[in-house]
């Protein structure tokens, strides 16, 4: 049961087209990052054979606080998308602790170990390109919770 809050003039907000579009588009993408995280702490041999013996070695080497907040990150993010096509405030609140896991895995792959050096270029740039999502998905989502469209 959805329960619907009226705005302050009474009214209902009605969801944006762009909510559906945003959220399925969230969803498919934090959905590819969970199965990341998966295939990897599964060591799936389809997935993990793209890599070279030195980043298998690498990821199948993270400390437990470093895997817990991978953790928080990815399904962090995945929640948050579900909450996003649920109408939930809470999706904020979701999509911050992914931030918060993925401060605490770039600061470990990119400060405290040479994770860009064993992983390459590309990792680099595609980890810029997750933290410029994941940053539009907290203000998104804070923007629609402020407008009364999340409840």
């Amino acid at each position: 049961m959805v329960v619907e809050y009226p705005n302050e003039n009474g009214a209902r907000p009605r969801t944006p087209v762009h909510l559906w579009i945003i959220g399925v588009l969230a969803l498919l993408w934090t959905m590819m990052g969970a199965f990341d995280y998966l295939a990897t702490k599964l060591q799936l041999d389809f997935y993990m054979s793209q890599f070279s013996e030195e980043q298998l070695a690498y990821f199948y080497g993270f400390p437990a606080w470093v895997v817990a907040a991978w953790a928080f990150g990815v399904w962090g993010a995945l929640a948050g998308s579900v909450g996003l096509l649920l109408r939930r405030k809470w999706s904020v609140w979701a999509f911050v602790v992914s931030i918060a896991g993925m401060v605490v895995t770039t600061i470990y792959n990119f400060g405290m170990t040479n994770g860009a050096e064993i992983m390459g270029s590309g990792a680099m740039v595609f980890s810029i390109i997750i933290w410029m999502v994941s940053i539009f998905l907290v203000v998104y989502s804070w923007s629609l919770a402020k407008k009364g469209v999340l409840v």
